[in-house]
Order: structure tokens, then C-alpha cells, then sequence
């Protein structure tokens, strides 16, 4: 486990706060510090990226060895917030340790502004990092929490009170400075270890899960905080998590990872709506997987009617999988018309906004459909007869496994 300075010690001697979308200033660092696959939809230029990920590998020994990362390539950019996304074990915190320097790879290299700092330890890296756990000095009072990385840096004590009472009011915590973090509340602790974190000005800063032990009205609060830090600071944030809300609302760009390996690169609206394949659409949001035939551009689904969609590259003609997401379903009671299927409701749930409607097709397969409610609509009822579902247009996506 890092110490709790670690947090505090690695950081770029001159870098200063930007606004987007200018680019971070040059910090003149002076230590020492890589080819992308097809999981990445575009590539940014060298001038662009704060951290490139060149065919990374970690293997932890044992029997059986165990490969954390499995080449992995991603080229992440200035003044971005970029998002790791998967379930336990996919390999997203163990890059980000690799970033920060508390671990080396095994293979390949990591480069930020173009020089390698795949061997540089964790205080000569422009990098800083927030933890789960947030690793705050609870004997310490907020403003000493912040000022405690500039002390170490043995920053002038006017440079360390200007930029404490930058931080105090960029986290918005001004009121609090003299209380200690142990009587204050974990969202209030959690504006402290950013405004630690930042204090140094890095170039990047790396988010463990931070927002994990937070109740779920502080947790959706603390996003919108946390897009609004990135804003303000112009800082290439990498954040790492498994909750698919998170990365769909805070991210500019998000991979989601697998076993090790990166599966799809992509803005949030493109993995949601086109995920390119089965286990991306399974782990973004709620879906339905349906068997069709592909010929041309056309699928049709086992449970009948026929859809244009968009063939994926490398997905031949025949059978196909395809995704319907619940929002693109609709149902309502009645015979099918031609562009409708023949349904059998088996379940209703009523959640306040929308109501989720558990259906069975005639091949026995399950859907679910989820309208909105809407003033004046008649309620579903479960187990009614002569229900009609239709699917929106665009609604079907080919998936390539």
C-alpha cells in the first residue's frame, strides 16, 4: 500500500492551471522520463498525449504466473478525462499503479511528453494520485493536509499559503480549513485528498475509485464535482472504475478492459450505442441479445421482422448476435402491426420515471422494454394477452461475437 505522502511527492516543479482547451504548459522537467491496436477509434498526435501506453505487459510470479495486463496500447490525451472501466480483476488499477511508478511493467513502455518514464519512480513523475481510502492525516486540519506535499517539496511558506487558499476555494472548502479531517464528512474528505492532489499542480492526476465509499446522492454529487475540478484545472485526469454511471458521465473518452486487455477506446454516447462486441454491450448498461441472419445490410430476427443496420467490419453473412437496448423497446397491447412482434408480458416494474416491461418473444426469448411514463398512459398489467412490441428505428445493433 502507498504511504500516505506518496500521494503528495510526485509532481512538475512549475506546471500551472490552465483553463480547456489550452495545451499544459511545458514544466521542464528535467528526469528522463511508445504502436495503438484497433481498440482505439483515433490516435492523437505526440503534441496531443500525456501518457502513451506502448504494448504494455505485467505478470506477477507465481504457479500459475499470473498476466495482469496483456499488451495493452492507449494513447491518452492532454487535458482529458480519461476512464478505465471494467469489473475486479480486468487489470485497470494495476495500469494505474503502473503510471504512477509503484509498479514496473513487464514488457513495453510508458511514455509521458514523449520521453519514457517506464523506470522512473514515483516522486521524479509529474503524476499524482487520489486513493480509495483517500489517506488523509486525520491529527492534521485541512488546510495542513493540502499544504503537507508543498512542505515536503520545501516550496517558501507564502507560495505554500497562496496555494492552499487556492485549493480551499477551487474544492470549495474554504469555511472548513481549520477543522481536522476527522470531524469532517467523507465527501468533504474527499474535496481534501483532490485538493492535496492538486496542490502540486501536476500534469496528471490518477483517481482510484474515490468515489466508492460514498453513499449514491453524495456519489452523482461528487461527479459533476469532479468534471467541474477537471474543467477548471485543465488536467489530464485517468480515473478507474467499475460502475458504468461514473464513466458515462464524467469521461471524455473510456476503455473498457477485460482479462487484461483493452476491448473498445471510445466516447461515452459511442461505447453505449456501439459497442463493439458482446461483453462491452453486456457490461455498459442493460441489454437484450437476440439471435438474426445477417444478408447485406439487413439482419433478420429469429422472432421474425426484418432491420437495416450497420454491419461492423469483419462480420460475414449469416448468423449474427444483436444488441437491443431496453430503451429502444416499446410494447403496448394489442395484435402486432408489420413492423411489431408478437409478445407475452410476463412482468411489470414500475420505478418512478419509467416502467420496465419483462417480456417473452415467441421464440422464447427474454426482452425487456423501458418507457417512460408519461401523464395519461394506461398502466401495463404482467401476464396480459395479444401484446405487440416494437423496436425503434436504429434500435438493432450487429454485434461482431
Amino acid at each position: 500500500m502507498p504511504r500516505p505522502e506518496d500521494c503528495c511527492l510526485s509532481r512538475a516543479p512549475s506546471c500551472k492551471l490552465i483553463e480547456k482547451p489550452s495545451v499544459m504548459q511545458d514544466t521542464g522537467m528535467q528526469q528522463e522520463t511508445g504502436n495503438m491496436d484497433s481498440t482505439e477509434t483515433s490516435r492523437p498526435s505526440a503534441g496531443d498525449t500525456a501518457i502513451d501506453v506502448v504494448r504494455v505487459s505485467k505478470i506477477f510470479p507465481g504457479d500459475p504466473e499470473v498476466r495482469a495486463l496483456d499488451d495493452v496500447s492507449v494513447a491518452i490525451r492532454r487535458n482529458e478525462f480519461f476512464t478505465l472501466l471494467g469489473p475486479s480483476g480486468c487489470g485497470k488499477t494495476t495500469l494505474l499503479r503502473l503510471i504512477a511508478g509503484f509498479e514496473p511493467p513487464s514488457m513495453g513502455s510508458l511514455r509521458l511528453r514523449d520521453k519514457d518514464i517506464s523506470r522512473l519512480p514515483p516522486n521524479r513523475r509529474p503524476i499524482n494520485t487520489v486513493f480509495q481510502n483517500y489517506a488523509l492525516f486525520p491529527h492534521m486540519s485541512v488546510a495542513q493536509n493540502i499544504a503537507f506535499g508543498l512542505e515536503m517539496l520545501g516550496k517558501p511558506r507564502d507560495e505554500i499559503a497562496a496555494t492552499v487558499d487556492e485549493m480551499l476555494k477551487l474544492v470549495q472548502m474554504e469555511a472548513l480549513k481549520n477543522r481536522r479531517t476527522s470531524e469532517i464528512s467523507g465527501g468533504q474528505q474527499q474535496r481534501v485528498a483532490l485538493a492535496r492532489a492538486l496542490a502540486p499542480h501536476p500534469e496528471v492526476l490518477l483517481l482510484d475509485e474515490p468515489l466508492s465509499a460514498l453513499d449514491l446522492k453524495l456519489r452523482k454529487e461528487m461527479q459533476i464535482e469532479l468534471k467541474r475540478l477537471q474543467n477548471e484545472t485543465g488536467i489530464t485526469f485517468i480515473f478507474v472504475t467499475h460502475d458504468q454511471e461514473e464513466a458515462l458521465t464524467m469521461s471524455d473518452r473510456v476503455a473498457v478492459m477485460s482479462a487484461g486487455k483493452i476491448l473498445q477506446i471510445g466516447a461515452p454516447r459511442e461505447i453505449y450505442e456501439a459497442p463493439a462486441e458482446r461483453f462491452v454491450a453486456n457490461f455498459i448498461g442493460e441489454s437484450n441479445f437476440l439471435d438474426a441472419e445477417l444478408a447485406g445490410d439487413t439482419v433478420r430476427l429469429k422472432a421474425g421482422g426484418s432491420f437495416r443496420v450497420a454491419v461492423p467490419d469483419g462480420v460475414a453473412a449469416g448468423p449474427v448476435s444483436v444488441l437491443l437496448r431496453p430503451e429502444h423497446a416499446s410494447v403496448r397491447i394489442g395484435e402486432p402491426g408489420p413492423e411489431e412482434l408478437p409478445v407475452q408480458i410476463e412482468n411489470v416494474v414500475y420505478s418512478g420515471d419509467a416502467t420496465v416491461a419483462h417480456l417473452r418473444l415467441s421464440t422464447g426469448e427474454a426482452v425487456k422494454a423501458r418507457m417512460p411514463n408519461a401523464p395519461g398512459v394506461a398502466p401495463l398489467s404482467s401476464g396480459a394477452k395479444g401484446a405487440a412490441m416494437g423496436i425503434a428505428p436504429g434500435g438493432i445493433t450487429v454485434l461482431k461475437d
